[in-house]
């Protein structure tokens, strides 16, 4: 049944004096641990699983648009749980001297890693200051290197397994020292030979090493130092690492080469660690797209996650690379076991292509975490809304929001997903418009009293701070306005057309969209072809148009089955539309223009049609509605409105709307109307001022209701086609 709506339906009901605050002062501090996922109870229990699973396997892929919270939300609750995880232990890389091609990698705990490079820095200095004095005296050497490995392992938190490892280590140290006990000579009598030279030409000699044989023993001793790969002494909790920038190196490691410094070093000092390293015993989170979208090294990178998710090791390999491409690698270092908790961050659309493109990969992330883009709206919600608000000012020191700017702001949230029952999840955007009110109010109130600051954030300067966003995005919506004041397009909106009706179309910007209307006509005569849309005829329509043109065609053959096949050719155009015309929302003004067409019956053209159609004759929701509403509003107020204008919309759209107090006011003033159809018939009925007619038994409908006068019109269009077919 055809409804005309009042203003109060235009927008959801949310009275100020029922959220339970006067202003968001009230709220501040009663914010509950995680108030920020509001609305999103089943992905915030799917989050304490995945991250409270303390069992290696267990990887997360968080889903969600960007801005509803995601990734902070999730790093929040990252750092929660890895507080109560151990910190980890360092991660020491020393000289192999059986495969110095393969540096030993030792584990010690947190702090000992850099004890330990700090002792065997020690040691080197003692090295070079004391075995040139006692090298003649193996026993003096021997007790001196034994005080020497006490110092190192004095203090180290080290397990059994990697202690036997250090001991082995530090055998091998006294092993190669002795090995080498020339190159000390070597030194010694470089040092004794320019000290006899600079005698010989009357220079003051300091005793001891000069440079050029502290060189060479440098060279040597470098083989005894540590390299700190992971260091964790600073860590109170497991790491938490956010790669925002993930690359081949940056996740995996890399190997020092190129610069005259670095080659100058042994290999096992010129590995690099890289986040997977970094974060064990943690968690690591990431952006999908960012691998997916680096078109050099995003398949090496996926390829070699995945090798990391199989097998639990990281392998230290040096990369050669050619015009950014990575071209290959080969490992300098051995496999790391390695338990990380990956954190995958993707919207849904990267999720699929992941599944498409890398099935095995995706399998590892066994626990999804799925962010609602909307959730239900109520007095529990509204609240949490509420607190997140007064939060927000505490954290960037604004004035409190009264309850009216609350309810303006819910109102917005609302109108994010067109649904009076349901708000927007993107807790960006609120926080968008949290701070653009503050700022408007900041500007009111200088204008009042100069360098006052504004006590409170008021309704109006949410509307000011909508109204702004609004107009730094119209200039296109003003171009096409000025077109149809102008009179270049056409388009009607007072008096009575048979053939034609206006129509509503969205136009979507990417960061914006906004309604405008577009003359839709019909013309017909008598033939076998049938409808034809010209727009699809020179391939203007996309696949949905042209589904809902079939729907339509399917419709007026069943509804005159009596009359079938229908002796006409009938042609309907979307006017001076020359972009391509998308979507079906457009089907039942395309009837309307055709029945009118057909029967003669004028249709008013203040009156703009949106609604897609099913075969039935049901008419089915649309997107965009509010902007729709909005645009054609716009055009008659800018003609001029007669208080006869308005729209016709699906009647199961009437929970999407939420519209602009412009909108609202002359709905309320009797300036602007918006009606609801469920049918096509009841949607005729009204454009036409007649009965839409019933059929009966015979399958006629009445003869002066509106399927009566098409059924009519069709019956003289087979006279005329019979009469005018040539003789066979």
């Amino acid at each position: 049944m055809l409804k005309t709506l009042t203003a109060e339906q235009l927008i959801p009901a949310i009275e100020p004096d029922a959220l339970g605050f006067s202003t968001t002062a009230e709220l501040a501090g009663q914010a509950k641990p995680h108030a920020g996922w509001i609305g999103q109870a089943d992905a915030e229990a799917a989050a304490r699983f995945g991250l409270g699973v303390h069992h290696p396997g267990f990887h997360l892929i968080v889903i969600g648009d960007p801005g509803c919270g995601r990734t902070s939300l999730m790093l929040k609750l990252m750092h929660e749980y890895a507080a109560g995880l151990p910190v980890p232990r360092d991660l020491v890389y020393l000289h192999n001297f059986d495969n110095p091609d393969k540096p030993l990698a030792l584990r010690v705990g947190a702090g000992s890693g850099a004890r330990l490079r700090q002792s065997l820095d020690q040691f080197v200095r003692q090295l070079s200051r004391t075995m040139p004095g006692v090298l003649g005296d193996a026993v003096a050497v021997e007790a001196f290197l034994e005080l020497q490995f006490a110092a190192i392992r004095q203090g180290l938190q080290i397990e059994n397994g990697e202690l036997r490892k250090l001991e082995s280590y530090l055998i091998a140290v006294r092993q190669d020292i002795f090995d080498n006990l020339e190159v000390f000579q070597q030194a010694i009598n470089i040092a004794q030979a320019a000290s006899v030279f600079g005698a010989s030409q009357g220079a003051a000699v300091e005793p001891g090493l000069n440079p050029d044989s502290e060189s060479l023993l440098e060279s040597y001793l470098l083989r005894f130092r540590a390299n700190l790969l992971v260091d964790h002494r600073q860590q109170t909790t497991a790491p938490v690492i956010y790669d925002d920038d993930p690359g081949f190196q940056s996740l995996f490691g890399s190997f020092e080469s190129g610069s005259e410094q670095a080659s100058s070093l042994p290999e096992f000092m010129r590995l690099r660690a890289g986040n997977l390293l970094r974060a064990d015993g943690g968690m690591l989170m990431l952006h999908l797209r960012d691998i997916l979208n680096d078109q050099q090294n995003g398949p090496q990178i996926l390829e070699k996650l995945h090798r990391f998710l199989r097998n639990g090791r990281v392998q230290i390999e040096e990369s050669v690379t050619h015009a950014g491409h990575i071209a290959s690698t080969h490992a300098v270092s051995d496999p790391v076991p390695v338990q990380v908790r990956l954190v995958l961050i993707a919207t849904r659309e990267e999720f699929y292509r992941l599944q498409e493109e890398a099935e095995d990969f995706a399998r590892f992330f066994n626990v999804k975490v799925d962010f609602s883009d909307d959730f239900n709206a109520g007095n529990e919600t509204y609240r949490a809304i509420s607190s997140y608000i007064a939060e927000r000012c505490e954290h960037f020191s604004l004035p409190h929001f009264t309850a009216e700017a609350v309810a303006k702001i819910l109102q917005t949230m609302h109108r994010k997903v067109e649904d009076k029952a349901r708000v927007s999840s993107r807790l960006a955007d609120l926080q968008h418009l949290i701070l653009a009110a503050a700022a408007e109010a900041g500007a009111r109130q200088a204008q009042a009293q100069e360098g006052v600051r504004a006590s409170l954030i008021d309704a109006c300067d949410v509307s000011a701070a909508i109204e702004a966003e609004y107009k730094r995005h119209r200039s296109p919506e003003m171009q096409l306005l000025r077109s149809i004041v102008d009179g270049d397009l056409l388009i009607r909106v007072q008096g009575r057309q048979s053939g034609q009706i206006n129509g509503l179309t969205h136009i979507d910007l990417g960061d914006a969209g906004f309604g405008s209307p577009v003359r839709i006509s019909a013309r017909c005569h008598a033939g076998e072809e049938g409808v034809i849309n010209i727009d699809r005829e020179v391939e203007m329509t996309g696949p949905n148009h042209d589904k809902g043109l079939f729907i339509l065609q399917s419709w007026l053959s069943a509804s005159f089955a009596k009359l079938t096949p229908l002796s006409l050719n009938a042609s309907l155009v979307f006017e001076q539309e020359y972009h391509g015309v998308e979507g079906d929302s457009a089907s039942c003004a395309e009837l309307f223009a055709l029945l009118s067409a057909i029967s003669g019956i004028a249709l008013p053209q203040g009156i703009a049609v949106t609604g897609a159609m099913n075969q039935h004759g049901e008419v089915m929701a649309i997107g965009g509605v509010n902007e729709k509403i909005e645009g054609y509003f716009r055009v008659c107020q800018a003609i001029g409105l007669d208080g006869a204008q308005g729209v016709m919309i699906p009647e199961r759209n009437a929970s999407h709307l939420v519209l602009n107090d412009e909108v609202v006011a002359a709905v309320r003033g009797g300036k602007f109307h918006i009606h609801t159809f469920g049918h096509v018939l009841e949607g005729l009925a009204f454009l036409a001022g007649l009965e839409p007619g019933m059929i009966g038994e015979t399958g006629d409908y009445p003869a002066e209701s509106v399927m009566g006068r098409v059924q009519r019109a069709l019956e003289n269009l087979r006279k005329i086609y019979d009469s005018n077919k040539p003789d066979e």
